[in-house]
C-alpha cells in the first residue's frame, strides 16, 4: 500500500510549533474571510437580482454603523496578523547568546559547512540535540536559499554579504536540507541533510573525525600571508580588544565591532573610517574566499583583551602575545579599533 505524504514536515525545532501556530491562525482567518466575502457576493446576487426588464430595485442608503464595524474588524484582524508575525520574526532573527556559530557557504551546487572548532562538511550538518546553532551564511556565486522544512527555517544566502539564521533541534534524526532558490542548471541537486544527534552520539562523531583543523591557525596563516602584520603587528594599530568594543568613526557616530562589522571592515574598509585614522586599507573583497574571511574574523575575535592583559599577534602572527600594562605616565599609540588597515602593497 502506497504511503501517503504527510500533511506537514516533522516538527523538530524549538520554533516549529510557533511557526505552525501562526500559520494555522492566519490560514484559518484567511479561509473564513474568503468564505464570508464569497457567501455575501452569492447571497446578494440572488436576493437583489433583477427579476425582469422593468424591475428597478430601490436605491439603498448607507449604513454608517456597518461600514465602521467592517473597517474596525479588518483593522483588528490585520493588526493581529502583524503582531503575530513581528513577534515570530524577532524570535527567529535573535539567536541566544550561547548559540554556537556554524559557517555556511553556498556554491553551485553544494553547501560547504564549517563548525567553530574547524570541522568541515559538504552537504551535511551534524548538530547535537538541544544546542542553539547560529548559521552565518554567504554565497560564492549566485543567490541560494538555506531551507530546512523540519526546522521551519528558510533564509536567502547572498553573494557579497552575510545573512544569519538559527535553530535549536529538539529531536534526533535526519532532516532534509534544500536550496529553495533557483540557482542554475543543477539547482535540484543542491540538497543535503541535517543530522541531529544526542550529545553522546555527537561527541562520538567528533571523536571519530580525528584532529580537526584549527580555525585560529587558518586565520593566523591568512592574516600573515596577506601582509596584515605590516600594519597590525606590534608597531601599528592593534586589533587587541576590538571585538564587541564600541568604535567611534570620523562622522562622529559610534558602532559596535561585532562579526558583521569585522567582515565589512575587511571587504569594504572605507565605508566606516575610525576617528583618527586615514583610509589606507585596501579592500580584500576579490582576494579572500568566504572560508578565508571567516577564518580571519575568528582570528581577530581571538585577540580580545582580558581585564589586565592585552593580546595581539606577534611578529609571526602567533597567539598569544601578552603585553604588560602601560603605566599611567606612558602612552600607547592609539589603536584602530575599527578596521584592519593595511598599507597598499
Amino acid at each position: 500500500m502506497a504511503q501517503l505524504l504527510p500533511f506537514s514536515p516533522p516538527n523538530a525545532s524549538s520554533v516549529a510549533d510557533t511557526v505552525d501556530r501562526v500559520f494555522a491562525i492566519e490560514l484559518s482567518a484567511s479561509i473564513f474571510v474568503v468564505m464570508l466575502v464569497a457567501g455575501l457576493i452569492i447571497g446578494f446576487s440572488i436576493k437583489y437580482r433583477r427579476r425582469s426588464a422593468e424591475d428597478s430595485p430601490p436605491r439603498l442608503g448607507s449604513h454608517s454603523g456597518l461600514e465602521a464595524g467592517w473597517i474596525l474588524a479588518t483593522f483588528i484582524l490585520f493588526t493581529s496578523f502583524f503582531l503575530l508575525g513581528a513577534g515570530l520574526y524577532v524570535r527567529l532573527k535573535k539567536p541566544p547568546e550561547s548559540a554556537e556559530k556554524v559557517y555556511v557557504v553556498g556554491k553551485q551546487w553544494m553547501w560547504k559547512i564549517q563548525h567553530a572548532d574547524g570541522v568541515k562538511e559538504i552537504n551535511q550538518l551534524h548538530v547535537p540535540v538541544g544546542r542553539p546553532i547560529e548559521l552565518v551564511m554567504t554565497s560564492e556565486d549566485v543567490i541560494h536559499d538555506f531551507f530546512v522544512p523540519a526546522f521551519r527555517i528558510k533564509q536567502d544566502v547572498i553573494p557579497g554579504t552575510y545573512t544569519s539564521e538559527w535553530f535549536t533541534a529538539t529531536q534526533p534524526g535526519v532532516y532534509h536540507l534544500f536550496c529553495s532558490q533557483y540557482c542554475g542548471t543543477d539547482h535540484a541537486t543542491m540538497v543535503g541533510q541535517v543530522i541531529v544527534l544526542t550529545p553522546a552520539d555527537y561527541q562520538a562523531w567528533l571523536a571519530g573525525l580525528g584532529t580537526a583543523a584549527d580555525p585560529l591557525e587558518d586565520g593566523r596563516r591568512v592574516f600573515k600571508s596577506y601582509g596584515c602584520m605590516s600594519c597590525h603587528g606590534q608597531t601599528g594599530p592593534t586589533l587587541a580588544g576590538l571585538y564587541m568594543s564600541r568604535v567611534k568613526l570620523t562622522d562622529g557616530s559610534t558602532v559596535v565591532a561585532d562579526d558583521d562589522y569585522l567582515r565589512r571592515s575587511i571587504l569594504d574598509p572605507n565605508s566606516q573610517i575610525v576617528a583618527g585614522y586615514r583610509p589606507l586599507m585596501p579592500s580584500f573583497r576579490e582576494q579572500l574566499t568566504p572560508e578565508q574571511l571567516n577564518a580571519v574574523v575568528e582570528y581577530v575575535k581571538a585577540l580580545s583583551t582580558a581585564k589586565t592583559q592585552t593580546t595581539q599577534p606577534s611578529d609571526d602572527g602567533s597567539l598569544p602575545h601578552v603585553l604588560p600594562d602601560v603605566p599611567p605616565t606612558q602612552s600607547r599609540p592609539q589603536a584602530s579599533p575599527s578596521r584592519i588597515e593595511v598599507e597598499p602593497r
